[in-house]
């Protein structure tokens, strides 16, 4: 097996962050990168909800997504990429709560595809409520220099 030298993979992943305009306009923020686990946060925003007032699934897929995503990066070659290839979310809750966490760990690391599960919580008065899980798979991206961080 293969042993990959992630190299500073904390500071490749803000920077990376840094450039999303997604979860800029989303309001998130990285609160958590360690070697397979990345988590974001975010405030409640009315923006962001469906017809009801809970926050919308896709925003909640995208936070996950993101999480995934960099949970993956931490494994990864300096000169590599990720891309999210395939992903399925279980809607478990209504997205209430003043704010929501969004956490990735790896759940299968591989050369070309690394497995991430994702759970997504609201967050505010009294414990997190778990409101979704997710199920991805990303792919480690090499030889595109477009797409390095």
């Amino acid at each position: 097996m293969t042993v990959i030298d992630p190299g500073d993979f904390e500071r490749r992943i803000k920077k990376s962050f840094a450039g999303q305009p997604t979860m800029a306009m989303l309001g998130a923020e990285l609160t958590r990168v360690e070697r397979a686990i990345v988590e974001i946060e975010m405030p409640f925003d009315v923006k962001l909800t469906q017809q009801h007032g809970f926050l919308h699934a896709g925003v909640i897929a995208a936070g996950l997504d993101s999480a995934c995503g960099y949970a993956a990066y931490t494994l990864i070659e300096p000169e590599a990429s990720i891309l999210t290839i395939e992903f399925k979310i279980n809607l478990m809750s209504p997205g209430r709560g003043e704010r929501f966490l969004f956490r990735g760990e790896i759940t299968k690391p591989g050369s070309t595809i690394i497995v991430a599960d994702g759970r997504a919580y609201a967050v505010g008065d009294g414990p997190a409520k778990l409101i979704a899980s997710m199920s991805g798979s990303m792919m480690v991206i090499r030889g595109r220099e477009d797409l390095v961080e």
